[in-house]
């Protein structure tokens, strides 16, 4: 094999539907247990203890004990992402699909992102930080622009206080629906915190969709979109 990352492992990691239906389910930040998982990659115990190993060895998954259980997560942003963008290109390329129902279109709208907001609400407010130079982008790399730390100061989101985090304040994910990018990084993440914080939209349990009500989706757009 040609010097350089392993790509053919992690693709054979993630390209089994269990172990996709897996990662997937995880998507919204969360942990689950295996038994959890088990049942959301249509799989008995053992099977889904023998892909939860593979994940794990692939650095994909982290795993926290508490009391008699195990938790599985998501090892990261950047696992959370490589999931987005695959998700994007299979919604592409994939075979066509009967025409989505109400919960698919909720998914479109507004969904988690491991730790941030997707979707087509996501996107629009991705466009508009741009064109007002909240966030600059050139290319792949996303900062906050001229007008970023005042825009957020002035909601009450700390932008010097993300800024010393070792994470990456803004970082561009390619959103799986849209095929356009949204916000991901501190920044992302200080945003939906807002957005559940102020009670605009709420999370419903089991699911990765963001529901808005009517007033928050208007304090939403009016604050993030206007």
């Amino acid at each position: 094999m040609k010097e350089g990352p392993d790509i053919a492992r992690i693709a054979s990691l993630v390209g089994d539907p269990a172990r996709a239906n897996m990662l997937t389910a995880l998507m919204d930040g969360g942990a689950l247990t295996a038994s959890e998982l088990a049942l959301e990659a249509g799989v008995s115990l053992p099977t889904a203890s023998s892909h939860l190993a593979k994940l794990m060895d692939g650095k994909l998954l982290t795993v926290a004990s508490q009391g008699r259980h195990r938790y599985y997560a998501l090892a990261g942003t950047e696992v959370a992402a490589m999931i987005e963008a695959i998700s994007g290109v299979a919604a592409h390329s994939g075979p066509q699909r009967a025409r989505p129902g109400p919960r698919d279109k909720s998914m479109r709208e507004a969904r988690i992102c491991y730790d941030h907001l997707a979707g087509d609400h996501a996107v629009a407010m991705f466009d508009r930080f741009v064109a007002e130079e909240i966030i600059v982008q050139n290319d792949d790399a996303v900062r906050l622009g001229p007008a970023g730390a005042s825009f957020f100061a002035a909601i009450g989101i700390d932008t010097p206080g993300l800024g010393a985090s070792r994470r990456p304040m803004c970082r561009a994910c390619l959103d799986w629906s849209v095929r356009r990018s949204h916000l991901a990084g501190s920044l992302g993440s200080a945003i939906l915190d807002k957005i559940i914080a102020e009670k605009w939209a709420r999370r419903p349990a089991g699911s990765r969709v963001v529901e808005f009500t009517p007033p928050g989706r208007r304090a939403f757009e009016k604050t993030f979109l206007a």
